[in-house]
């Protein structure tokens, strides 16, 4: 299955009106943003689980990052509320549900190889600072090329950012307008490395990747040991 499959490709969702699909795990359904591959995929997702699902033990051959967009997400580690951020490393296993249900972003197969770095940041223990542009940022994680941020944008804000490795967002509050488009809440967006981006911000919060697209990941390798 290919979905928004070229990386060197602009490719965007407004998944306030995507169809939500069913999963083969009952009471899970996803919104496929970009993907390589069947059940076993490269793939960037939203996922919805319904109240009491779950999913039986698997292993993640490539890790699994996730933002809990709503509700409670759980696993035998513990339960990671809304603004949760999670990074379960290539070869970790878990066995998550959720009982009240939730939402999740969802990126499989996409660690950088020596990227083991298990990672668990709820909301409350996330630490923003302020940039001297007005805007505000948690850096959520760094390893080589690849940060991934929260960021908080205030209505006026304006810039002119060049994409070298790559960036992917994901619009959790407020609109921003980028390249002459608008974006709203639910919006996913994903650049390629070597574009330059025209931002103004109508008040947003924001997830970003940054420089991961240029980089070498876990499917790019098993690609290559195939």
């Amino acid at each position: 299955m290919l979905i928004n499959a070229d990386f060197n490709r602009s490719a965007h969702c407004d998944t306030r009106q995507a169809a939500w699909i069913d999963s083969p795990q009952g009471g899970v359904q996803r919104i496929a943003l970009d993907r390589l591959g069947e059940e076993m995929a490269r793939a960037t997702s939203l996922v919805r689980y319904a109240p009491g699902s779950r999913f039986p033990l698997h292993v993640h051959g490539g890790g699994e990052e996730i933002l809990v967009l709503d509700g409670v997400f759980s696993d035998a580690q513990g339960d990671y509320p809304a603004g949760s951020y999670l990074r379960n490393p290539p070869l970790s296993q878990h066995a998550p549900w959720s009982q009240p249900g939730c939402t999740l972003l969802v990126k499989l197969w996409q660690f950088q190889p020596g990227d083991e770095q298990t990672v668990r940041i709820l909301a409350e223990q996330q630490h923003w600072q302020g940039l001297p542009d007005g805007r505000q940022c948690c850096t959520l994680h760094h390893f080589a090329a690849e940060v991934v941020t929260l960021e908080q944008w205030p209505a006026g804000f304006s810039a002119q950012e060049p994409c070298a490795g790559g960036l992917e967002l994901l619009v959790l509050d407020g609109e921003l307008a980028a390249d002459g488009q608008h974006w709203a809440a639910g919006s996913w967006l994903r650049l390629p490395a070597g574009h330059t981006l025209h931002w103004h911000s109508h008040g947003a919060r924001l997830w970003l990747k940054r420089g991961h697209l240029s980089a070498p990941d876990c499917w790019a390798l098993r690609g290559a040991q195939a």
